[in-house]
């Protein structure tokens, strides 16, 4: 029977007073190996012998590890671009006759004060004063 050294394993003296304290020394254990290993195998298999935990290589460590930075990364990447979006993309509205710039603040921006929207307004398109005329396009900030 061939066979190779797996493990130590301490051998412990317990058999009666004559004998000596153990002495601390590890014991060889010879495993099987070739064809009797795989029938040991099979046969520990076929009794229902529970399997050993799965132990991870450091290269297979290395592996999970990179899978689950990526996942999170595109995650955080995925969420930080539906934020983004949810504020909505700027609009164009086309300005009709006897508009006033505070008019469309406060029709198109209600969360602000009418001053506040015209301020917006004014900067989002660039505007110096608050005249308008009409056919004139004005972009409303996202929000």
């Amino acid at each position: 029977m061939s066979a190779i050294v797996l493990e130590a394993v301490r051998h412990q003296h317990a058999e009666g007073p004559a004998r000596l304290a153990p002495t601390g020394r590890p014991r060889l254990v010879l495993v099987p190996t070739g064809p009797d290993a795989d029938r040991q195998v099979r046969r520990s298999r076929a009794v229902g012998d529970a399997q050993p935990p799965l132990r991870l290589t450091r290269f297979g460590r290395l592996v999970v590890s990179l899978f689950v930075a990526t996942v999170v990364s595109v995650l955080g990447v995925g969420l930080a671009g539906q934020l983004a979006s949810a504020s909505g993309e700027p609009r164009t509205v086309t300005v009709q006759s006897g508009q006033t710039l505070s008019g469309v603040a406060a029709r198109e921006l209600p969360e602000l004060a009418v001053s506040d929207g015209v301020v917006e307004l004014q900067v989002a398109n660039g505007l110096s004063t608050t005249a308008l005329h009409a056919g004139q396009q004005l972009v409303i900030p996202a929000r």
